[in-house]
């Protein structure tokens, strides 16, 4: 008991001085705003891989149209952040934006759970192949449908949205998502998708309602991915429906498998990684995006279980991951254990 107190003060002093230490080095110029603003955007991202890897990584579903999500998230907490500063007659600047931005969130994120709660009851009856194609469809169906109405600009996007983000609030909403994400794996919910996920014939027949857990992981996945939405607009301030194509949901898929698929740390290290690769390399210009792609090669090839090779980091306390890791790296440490007890 004691080790574990020391661990969870460990960590609690190392979030304190990884959050300072940001904000040290933003205020002496060593971390310009600019990068500053895509260290934020890698936090959206980290929250939004989060909720996709409760339904592809913890439960065995295969989504792809995750950004459908986010993007209901995202209009409903630009609405109802824009409606009532404008009622209130509240700037971005004051202290009362703070709290209408956790409202909007809230909102963002329940709509967002909603939108996947009735996708999830009629569609989860599909499996492999025909549930991605159904959760694309959905996707595609959002932004078309946001298309459509005039109020939140149409196809040519919204703007006029309070820039009210900051890093503290992503720091922290990473933070929630975080613990959320490892007390729901380590819930009677979470050990049921983990089941599922293994066998879903053994669990079912042990007495698992498969199709139950499956909505609650779907709706739980949705309300965070609504989050990370309206924290997204709220940080741009101007959205569209072209900012959450298909592509975007690809690029969720590719941080969740580079960092590790079924594990929180992958998801995080992934979308951290894979978000400020591309601007740590800009200097190089189109030659940034060919070693982006060497790089997802490499962890394809000999990183097949990602950065995090199944491991999670030990004050989360738990392990999703039941596989070997067979990379490279491993192997020739392997063989060199082996040859050094010779």
């Amino acid at each position: 008991m004691s080790r574990v107190k020391g661990w969870m003060k460990r960590e609690y002093l190392i979030f304190i001085g990884l959050y300072l230490l940001v904000l040290i080095l933003n205020y002496t110029g060593v971390i310009n705003n600019y990068l500053l603003q895509v260290i934020m955007l890698a936090g959206v991202n980290i929250i939004v891989t989060l909720s996709l890897n409760l339904v592809n990584g913890v439960t065995g579903l295969f989504s792809i149209g995750h950004a459908g999500f986010m993007a209901v998230g995202a209009y409903v907490a630009a609405v109802i952040s824009t409606t009532l500063m404008s009622a209130l007659e509240i700037s971005s600047k004051d202290f009362l934006a703070n709290g209408i931005l956790l409202l909007a969130l809230i909102g963002g994120g329940l709509v967002a759970a909603g939108g996947g709660f009735l996708i999830a009851r009629p569609t989860l009856k599909v499996k492999g192949d025909y549930l991605a194609i159904v959760t694309l469809g959905f996707g595609e169906i959002i932004r078309s449908v946001i298309r459509l109405i005039d109020y939140v600009g149409g196809a040519r996007g919204m703007i006029g949205i309070p820039k009210i983000t900051n890093f503290t609030w992503v720091f922290l909403v990473v933070l929630l998502a975080v613990y959320s994400s490892r007390n729901f794996i380590k819930s009677t919910y979470g050990r049921s998708c983990l089941a599922i996920r293994e066998n879903e014939i053994a669990a079912e027949a042990m007495g698992t309602d498969a199709r139950k857990y499956k909505t609650i992981a779907f709706t739980f996945s949705a309300f965070w991915a609504g989050i990370g939405g309206g924290l997204f607009a709220h940080l741009l301030m101007f959205i569209s429906p072209d900012t959450f194509a298909y592509s975007k949901s690809t690029d969720l898929l590719v941080y969740l498998y580079a960092g590790g698929v079924g594990t929180i740390t992958g998801a995080a290290a992934g979308a951290f990684l894979m978000t400020l690769l591309p601007e740590l390399l800009r200097f190089l210009d189109d030659w940034r995006l060919v070693i982006y792609a060497l790089v997802l090669l490499y962890v394809i090839i000999w990183r097949p279980y990602g950065i995090s090779g199944g491991r999670e980091l030990k004050f989360l306390g738990i392990q999703t991951f039941t596989g070997k890791d067979r990379s490279l790296w491993s192997r020739l440490r392997k063989r060199k254990k082996e040859a050094t007890q010779r």
